[in-house]
């Protein structure tokens, strides 16, 4: 019985401990269940706000979009409206003009046929006076005009060679004046310095002993700085000091810098000689492209082609007559635009062709032919201005015709070389130069005269008819040059020209 009980009681505890945590858990859904739809009513409201806020800002750009698009249409309409005025204006202006030119085509026929009236009038009465004429004077009146026509032709050719003789003088005498108030102004306005040739290199020593070091056992040091060099080394009794002679300024250039470098390192053999000269050459190669550089800026001509540049910083180690080339061909671009400005013409093409005149002579020594012929190859290979081409090969006048480029470089190039002081040749070795050249000229069979003409750079030979054929003139001129070439030294070239004369001379008795 009191198991039963017991069991009872258990049993009803139970049930009430699982309607107590029944209870509890309802209890808590119900809170959560308020608690999530809280939350969602704020966000719902949070949605309508922003929903809200976006609908205004979508209105509002709207109505400024609608207010931006209204004033464009207005102003469009606007525009259209006074375009269509001009358009009406204008309308009006053509068909006033269109009535005023039909009333003036109504004048001109009415002018026309009144003067075709007045020219036949005038036709019947020249036939009638030609007609008098002819009976008066006895010709016909063919005959009349041929008489008349040959008076005037006599009076207008006399009046106008007159007159052009006049005009001719004038013409001389102000471009004359013009052209030396020109190269006066150009020569004011430019002045460079003056840089003099050396043909050879002194390079002093720290002291005598040195001098056996340079040439070596059984001279291989001085043997190898030659040929690496391409260089002369002279090495006599003067004291404290080495001579580079060589023919070609650059290599001389390179020996004398890797000569310094030697002397400095103190160690002078084979092996370290060809590294000197290798870096000596690296430096100079260095200078030639800087000082190209510097000369293209200092003139002003941009866009030079770098291998042009190079060939133009090349001129730094050449000279003529004692004048660095670098120099007078930077001051020959200046003359060159100063003349062209004076003139009207193309300024930076005359400072190119100025600058760029001499570029042959850079590479004189390795290629045949006159610096001007040269020059105007290399420069037709990386410039594509013919006018600069033309003007390098005219500027000597070698070539058959020369522009007003041509004209102008050649102009600047004769101020730049004929300056007291720019180039040094002593009277003496001048005339002995241009004897040396008339007397190999005349040493040949059959030549009356030479002369030498041009400071040398040609001679013209005068042969004797009777023993030179045209033939012989052509065979005498090939060994004129050849005999020129192989027993004298001259700068540049010198022009051959043979002149054959045939004179045919009778009396009247």
């Amino acid at each position: 019985m009191e198991s039963w009980i017991i069991a009872v009681a258990l049993a009803g505890g139970l049930a009430i401990g699982g309607m107590v945590v029944f209870l509890l858990r309802g209890t808590l859904a119900t809170r959560r269940t308020r608690a999530a739809e809280r939350e969602a009513e704020a966000l719902l409201a949070d949605a309508r706000t922003k929903h809200k806020e976006a609908l205004l800002e979508a209105k509002e750009e709207a109505i400024k979009i609608k207010s931006q698009t209204e004033a464009e249409s207005r102003e469009r309409r606007a525009e259209l409206h006074r375009q269509e005025r001009r358009l009406s204006q204008k309308e009006e202006n053509l068909d006033k003009k269109v009535e005023a030119l039909e009333r003036r085509d109504h004048s001109l026929v009415a002018k026309e046929k009144e003067a075709e009236s007045l020219r036949a009038q005038l036709q019947e009465l020249k036939h009638k006076q030609i007609q008098q004429l002819e009976l008066i004077s006895g010709m016909s009146s063919a005959e009349a005009k041929d008489l008349l026509m040959k008076a005037l032709e006599d009076e207008v050719r006399e009046d106008v060679s007159r007159r052009i003789r006049a005009v001719e003088a004038q013409l001389k005498e102000e471009a004359d004046e013009r052209a030396r108030e020109i190269l006066a102004i150009a020569i004011q306005r430019c002045a460079t310095d003056v840089v003099s040739e050396t043909t050879v290199s002194v390079v002093p020593l720290p002291s005598d002993e040195m001098k056996g070091r340079l040439i070596g056992r059984e001279g291989r040091n001085i043997r190898a700085l030659e040929n690496a060099t391409g260089v002369d080394l002279i090495i006599d009794d003067t004291p404290e000091a080495v001579t580079i002679s060589g023919f070609d300024p650059v290599r001389r250039e390179v020996a004398r810098i890797a000569l310094q470098k030697l002397i400095l390192d103190g160690r002078i053999h084979p092996a370290r000689i060809e590294e000197m000269v290798q870096k000596a050459r690296g430096e100079v190669e260095a200078t030639i492209q800087a000082e190209g550089e510097q000369a293209v800026q200092q003139v002003g001509v941009p866009g030079l082609h770098p291998e042009l540049i190079r060939l133009v910083g090349r001129l730094k180690y050449r000279f003529s007559y004692g004048q660095n080339v670098l120099l007078h061909s930077i001051e020959v671009a200046h003359l060159s635009g100063m003349i062209a400005s004076e003139l009207e013409a193309k300024v930076d093409l005359a400072q190119r062709a100025g600058l760029l005149h001499d570029i042959g002579k850079a590479v004189d020594f390795q290629i045949e032919g006159s610096h001007a012929e040269i020059g105007a190859n290399l420069v037709k290979q990386w410039d594509k201005s013919a006018e600069v081409v033309s003007a390098i090969a005219e500027h000597h006048g070698e070539a058959d015709s020369m522009s007003i480029l041509g004209f102008i470089i050649s102009a600047a190039d004769a101020i730049s070389g004929g300056r007291p002081g720019a180039r040094r040749e002593s009277l003496e070795q001048y005339l002995k130069r241009l004897e040396s050249l008339e007397s190999l000229a005349n040493s040949f069979p059959g030549v009356e005269k030479s002369y030498a003409i041009q400071a040398g750079r040609e001679i013209r030979i005068m042969v004797k008819p009777a023993e030179i054929d045209d033939l012989e003139a052509l065979r005498l001129a090939r060994d004129v040059v050849k005999k020129i070439e192989e027993t004298l030294a001259y700068p540049g070239q010198v022009k051959v020209t043979v002149i054959r004369e045939t004179r045919a001379v009778e009396y009247a008795k």
